[in-house]
């Protein structure tokens, strides 16, 4: 809902109140459904990425995806669409800078609705990605949702803020929150692995018929009704060397839509999800990983049942 113009800035190193040379620049398709529709075609998957666009940024985006490979749905707008920053140095400290993105107008946000509509009979997932733009009512995502199961399409919610209250609630298959954004749906702080525990389990009962909660190099904690119970997981990946978080969280996203979409249960699922965000962490900016790079880790992602209270 909110693409982007991702501009990828390396650096010497950085520091506070010093200053930074530039080494590289590069231009990218950016967004969090931009993101998780690469992995899914690296991974053999097909994909349809529906996105809005104007201005002249979004005329340069449109070209960009152009020489993605896969399908798009470009909804015209008025307004140009954001350009975001991430600054990153040699010892990979990250800086990420997003504009908010343009305010969308009520005919404009219906020509969105009605081209997801149109999809939905072709789909069997509907992944929904990333922030809402200005002008873009709070529970749009949950009434996307709501839509999607009435044809029997599944769903996948990896959003923020309030977006992901009512989305939650409106009960996705799949919700998709790191650490940060659980924080703020819960309003708590999550220090230990109980405190990630017990937040799968509440955000469980808000609504949500699984959740990944993302813990970063930590890997995940997923949640789930199988096999006639409640279950909890754990897929812990291997110690890497990471070079860059961003675009981690939608490489697990997609990884993990691949696999359930593929036939995998739901704790393989998170393990291949947990393996394709370790595998991204690995690159510079905000490249994801490819199937191959996924695979090396994927072997290594140390899975377990998470039993007890």
């Amino acid at each position: 809902m909110n693409p982007a113009i991702d501009r990828t800035i390396a650096v010497d190193r950085l520091a506070f109140d010093d200053r930074a040379y530039i080494l590289s620049s590069k231009d990218s398709p950016g967004g969090r459904g931009i993101n998780a529709a690469s992995v899914i075609h690296a991974f053999g998957g097909r994909t349809l990425a529906i996105f809005p666009a104007g201005g002249e940024r979004g005329s340069r985006f449109e070209h960009f995806m152009l020489e993605c490979g896969f399908p798009v749905a470009t909804v015209p707008i008025r307004s140009d669409i954001r350009l975001n920053f991430t600054i990153v140095d040699r010892h990979g400290l990250t800086v990420k800078l997003n504009e908010l993105g343009p305010r969308l107008e009520r005919g404009e946000l219906a020509s969105i609705e009605g081209t997801v509509e149109a999809q939905l009979v072709n789909a069997s997932w509907l992944m929904l990605c990333g922030s809402l733009p200005p002008g873009v009512p709070t529970d749009f995502y949950a009434q996307l949702i709501a839509r999607a199961k009435k044809k029997g399409v599944r769903t996948l919610l990896d959003t923020d803020g309030e977006a992901l209250s009512s989305g939650v609630e409106a009960g996705p298959t799949v919700v998709t929150p790191n650490q940060q954004e659980a924080e703020r749906l819960l309003n708590t702080v999550l220090l230990t692995r109980s405190h990630a525990v017990a937040a799968v389990r509440k955000i469980r009962s808000m609504g949500a018929e699984s959740v990944v909660l993302s813990l970063g190099s930590r890997g995940a904690i997923g949640g789930v009704h199988w096999q006639g119970a409640d279950q909890l997981w754990e897929a812990t990946p291997p110690r890497v060397e990471a070079i860059s978080p961003i675009g981690a969280g939608d490489a697990l996203a997609a990884a993990l839509t691949w696999s359930l979409q593929n036939g995998d249960d739901f704790p393989e699922a998170l393990s291949w999800g947990v393996a394709a965000g370790s595998a991204s962490a690995q690159l510079p900016g905000t490249e994801v990983a490819s199937f191959d790079q996924t695979v090396e880790i994927h072997g290594d992602v140390d899975l377990r049942r998470i039993e007890g209270p």
